[in-house]
C-alpha cells in the first residue's frame, strides 16, 4: 500500500482541517450512539423500543433530506455548519446532564432523537457536497470521499469498543458528555478552514424549482436511480443490525456492554478495510462491480449471522457486514459524485441521504417489529436474503452503469471495458 496514495487528499490544508476535527466528532458521535442503545434496552427491556428511537432519530432524513440538499446549494456552508454542529453539541449535553442527575426518562429519548435527527438531516447534505471545495483538485475529489468513509470507519472501531468499558466503568452519562466535548474539534476546524468564494443560485430562484432539477437528475437518470435503490435496501435491510444488537449482546451471548461494543467494533473493523480499499483505488474503474459484490456478502453475512451462537465466529461475520455495507453504500457515493455537476452537489447528496440513512428508520421499525414477534435471528435472516436478491439485480445493471461513467472514463484516459 501506497500511503501517500491512500491519503493523497489530506495535502491539502482545508482538507486536513476537516480530516482531524471530523475524526474526533466521529468518535464522539459512536460513542454517544452506543451508550443511547444500550440505555434505552435498559429502561425498557424491548426489541421493538430499540426500533422506535432508532425510527425517530433518522426519520427527519426522510421527510427533509431532499429539501435539506436544497439548502446546502443555497447557503454559505460554513455558517450552516456552524449552526447545525452547535445544536448538536447542545443535545448531547442536554442528555448528558439528564443521566448524571437520573432523571431520563423514556420520552426524552425520543425527543432528543428526533432533535438530533432534524439536525442531522440538514448537516449531512453540507458535508457530503463540501469536498469539492476543501479539495480543489477534481483527481482527489473521490479520494477524500473515501477518506471520509476511513475516519467514519475509524470511529466505528473505536468508538464502540470505548463507549462498552466507559458504561462498564462509569456510565452512559460520560458517553454522552465525552460526545458534546468532541463537536468543539469539528467546529474548531469549520471555523478555520479557508471557505473559497462559491457563486450560489440567486435568492429568488424558487426553492421548488431548484428541488424539481434535483429529482429529475436523482430519479430520472437510470444508472443514479439504480444506484439509490441499492443504498435504500441496504439501509433498510442491512442498517437495523446495530439496533438489534444488544438482544444478542445480552441473550444470545449472555454479555453486557462490553460484548455490545466488540460486536459493533467488529463491524466498524471490516467498515475500515472496505475504507482503506476504496483510499487506495486510482480511479472508478471496476467499482460497480465491487458494489454488487460487497451487498452481496453483507446480505450473505447477515443471513449467517442469524444462526449463530458462537461469538468468536460472529466477530468475523460483524465484519463483513459492516464492510459489504460501507463499501457499497460509499462506492455508490463515489459514482454519484462523478456523475453530478457541482452546482447539484448538495441537491444530489440530499436525495442519497434520503436514500441511504432516510430509509433506515423503516428498517429499523420494521427489524423492531419483526424481532418482536419472531426474534432477533429470524429477522437477521430475512433482511439478509433480501439484500442479496436485490445486490443481484443491480448487478444485472451494470453495463448501463458504465455508459452513464464513459465521460468520467475518457477525462481518465480509459474506456468503459476497463470498469
Amino acid at each position: 500500500m501506497n500511503v501517500s496514495h491512500t491519503f493523497r487528499a489530506l495535502r491539502h490544508r482545508n482538507y486536513r482541517l476537516f480530516f482531524v476535527g471530523q475524526t474526533i466528532s466521529l468518535i464522539g458521535t459512536w460513542l454517544q450512539q452506543v451508550a443511547m442503545s444500550w440505555l434505552a434496552y435498559q429502561l425498557t427491556d424491548s426489541a421493538l423500543f430499540l426500533g422506535v428511537v432508532a425510527f425517530f432519530s433518522s426519520i427527519s432524513f426522510l421527510l427533509f433530506g431532499t429539501f435539506a440538499g436544497v439548502f446546502a446549494d443555497r447557503v454559505p456552508r460554513q455558517k450552516a455548519l456552524l449552526l447545525t454542529q452547535g445544536m448538536m453539541l447542545l443535545q448531547a449535553a442536554l442528555l448528558a446532564v439528564l443521566v448524571a442527575t437520573d432523571r431520563i426518562e423514556v420520552w426524552h429519548l425520543i425527543v432528543l432523537s428526533l432533535w438530533l435527527g432534524t439536525v442531522s438531516a440538514f448537516d449531512m447534505p453540507l458535508r457530503q457536497s463540501m469536498y469539492v471545495e476543501l479539495v480543489p483538485d477534481r483527481a482527489d475529489l473521490s479520494n477524500a470521499i473515501a477518506l471520509n468513509s476511513f475516519i467514519v470507519n475509524i470511529a466505528r472501531v473505536v468508538g464502540p469498543a470505548l463507549a462498552g468499558f466507559l458504561m462498564a466503568v462509569t456510565g452512559e452519562a460520560v458517553c454522552f458528555a465525552l460526545n458534546a466535548l468532541s463537536f468543539a474539534a469539528v467546529i474548531v476546524a469549520i471555523w478555520r478552514i479557508d471557505w473559497p468564494k462559491v457563486t450560489r443560485p440567486p435568492g429568488d430562484d424558487a426553492w421548488w424549482s431548484s428541488w424539481k432539477e434535483g429529482a429529475r437528475f436523482a430519479l430520472g437518470a437510470g444508472p443514479v436511480r439504480t444506484a439509490l435503490i441499492l443504498v435504500a435496501v441496504l439501509a433498510w435491510t442491512i442498517s437495523p443490525y446495530p439496533t438489534l444488537m444488544p438482544v444478542f449482546a445480552k441473550y444470545v451471548y449472555a454479555g453486557g456492554p462490553e460484548t455490545l461494543g466488540w460486536l459493533l467494533s467488529a463491524a466498524g473493523a471490516g467498515a475500515l478495510c472496505s475504507a482503506v480499499y476504496l483510499a487506495n483505488r486510482k480511479t472508478v474503474r471496476g467499482i460497480g462491480t465491487a458494489i454488487a459484490l460487497a451487498a452481496i456478502t453483507a446480505g450473505v453475512a447477515m443471513a449467517a449471522f442469524g444462526f449463530l451462537r458462537y461469538l468468536p465466529l460472529a466477530l468475523v461475520l460483524m465484519m463483513f457486514i459492516g464492510g459489504g455495507t460501507v463499501l457499497a453504500a460509499a462506492g455508490t457515493n463515489i459514482v454519484m459524485q462523478s456523475l453530478v455537476e457541482d452546482r447539484m452537489r448538495g441537491r444530489i447528496a440530499g436525495f442519497y441521504t434520503m436514500a441511504f440513512v432516510g430509509t433506515a428508520p423503516l428498517g429499523h421499525l420494521a427489524a423492531g417489529v419483526l424481532a418482536r414477534e419472531f426474534g432477533a435471528p429470524i429477522t437477521f435472516v430475512a433482511n439478509g436474503i433480501l439484500c442479496v436478491l436485490v445486490a443481484l439485480w443491480f448487478w444485472q445493471q451494470l453495463p448501463k452503469l458504465r455508459t452513464a461513467l464513459q465521460p468520467e472514463y475518457e477525462r481518465l484516459g480509459m474506456t468503459s471495458d476497463e470498469s
